[in-house]
């Protein structure tokens, strides 16, 4: 099992990618939109895994997690 601070230090990764993405990148503007993203990364995931890349898939990896962040952060059901 992770030590806390692995745990820390992940989340921390995963804030700063986010971060990032929404430096060059706006907001998610509904869950379509949410869910072609979150695709796209586990895709080029994917990509890092079949060329059994384990750097590349955990660089992919951080992005699916950043993504997976603002999906959460930034989709909200307008129906309610």
């Amino acid at each position: 099992m992770a030590t806390y601070t692995e745990i820390a230090d992940t989340a921390a990764a995963i804030i700063d990618e986010y971060k990032r993405a929404r430096g060059k990148f706006s907001p998610m503007r509904g869950p379509h939109e949410g869910w072609a993203v979150i695709y796209e990364e586990l895709d080029e995931m994917w990509d890092e895994v079949k060329a059994n890349n384990v750097g590349g898939a955990r660089k992919e990896c951080l992005q699916v997690a950043a993504m997976a962040l603002a999906f959460l952060l930034e989709v909200h059901d307008v129906t309610r």
